[in-house]
């Protein structure tokens, strides 16, 4: 294991003499389609085009023993302790019900998030957090939940899931991943098309350790395929507010046709009217659940689309997570799966 101190001691002299770099954050990118509210949430971490150098310059984990966190219902900043935040983050981002090695691979994402987040944030600030790492805008940044959130969530099952989770997280409350000894982008989504995605393919640049991985158990996680029915003026009009100049044909039939798919079955481009977008765009536009899709007309339904998986699909699927768990695989083993060539580093 290498030591994160010595990356602060090697770079603490970069603040220094570089100024600050200005961060091309994917600022959408924790992918919330499952809500705060719901059992299995997803999240990708910061992704950055910027040099690998700035993210080694000190590490939260390391000089500070707290995360500072946006409330965005008060306007507030709060100092939250690691291990209250990531027994927040984890309880707001996968069920408890899933195997405790699950939970300890999930506490590592969503560590690896925060350094990774806070670090960033240290380099290149965001006004609109007035100061804090990371809010707990769900839409934006890693869903957390504070201690009356766990209460009202878990309810009459409080006392047994947060001991579950918050002895997951104590077990690897040091650990975080790494990659050339930098904070790892630990995407991760509820369940896959049978096989997880590239970086590359939904956010348009290549990550080493962001590749498709196996993870066949999620065709059989609940509502692995879900169907959505949508009107032609339905259509119409969500597609027409997303792209004021887009046009149709009369016959219905020819509204679509996917022209691209990636292995992992992730539309990568398709024809909607006169435009040409991919499937993350429809995604976005109509709210599914992936943008693994195929889509149908009839003249007495309308429009039918059936998904496959729920999320973006990149890095670890969280039900192929609990299933290798459940089958004796460790914390360890899980992500490295998912994180190919990355580092479990202790802070």
């Amino acid at each position: 294991m290498k030591n994160m101190l010595s990356i602060i001691s090697c770079f603490s002299a970069l603040l220094m003499t570089v100024p600050a770099l200005s961060l091309a954050i994917d600022k959408s990118s924790p992918d919330h389609s499952l809500k705060k509210t719901d059992s299995s949430s997803e999240v990708v971490s910061v992704v950055s085009k910027q040099p690998a150098d700035i993210f080694k310059t000190k590490s939260p984990s390391t000089d500070r023993e707290y995360f500072s966190v946006l409330d965005i219902n008060d306007g507030q900043v709060y100092n939250i302790s690691v291990r209250d935040y990531i027994i927040g983050a984890v309880c707001a981002e996968m069920p408890a019900s899933f195997h405790k090695e699950a939970l300890k691979a999930q506490a590592i994402a969503a560590h690896t998030y925060a350094v990774r987040q806070s670090v960033a944030e240290r380099n290149a600030p965001d006004p609109e957090l007035l100061g804090a790492d990371f809010s707990n805008d769900s839409s934006k940044y890693q869903a957390y939940f504070n201690s009356d959130e766990i209460k009202k969530y878990y309810g009459d099952k409080y006392d047994e899931y947060y001991t579950k989770v918050s002895e997951a997280v104590d077990e690897v409350i040091n650990e975080i991943l790494t990659y050339n000894d930098t904070p790892i982008i630990a995407a991760f989504h509820s369940m896959s098309s049978g096989i997880t995605e590239s970086a590359e393919n939904i956010w348009g640049n290549p990550v080493e350790y962001l590749i498709p991985a196996e993870s066949p158990t999620d065709t059989s996680a609940p509502k692995y395929t879900e169907e959505y029915v949508f009107t032609a003026e339905e259509i119409s009009a969500r597609l027409t507010s997303e792209y004021s100049d887009i046009s149709f044909e009369k016959d219905c039939d020819q509204w679509f046709k996917i022209n691209e798919k990636s292995k992992s079955g992730t539309v990568m481009s398709m024809k909607a009217g006169n435009k040409t977008i991919n499937g993350t765009q429809l995604r976005t536009i109509l709210s599914l659940r992936s943008a693994n899709f195929d889509i149908s007309y009839s003249s007495d339904y309308g429009f039918k689309i059936t998904t496959r998986g729920y999320g973006h699909g990149v890095g670890m699927s969280q039900y192929g997570a609990n299933a290798m768990a459940q089958s004796g695989k460790t914390y360890k083993e899980i992500l490295m799966h998912y994180y190919p060539g990355t580092t479990i580093d202790t802070l």
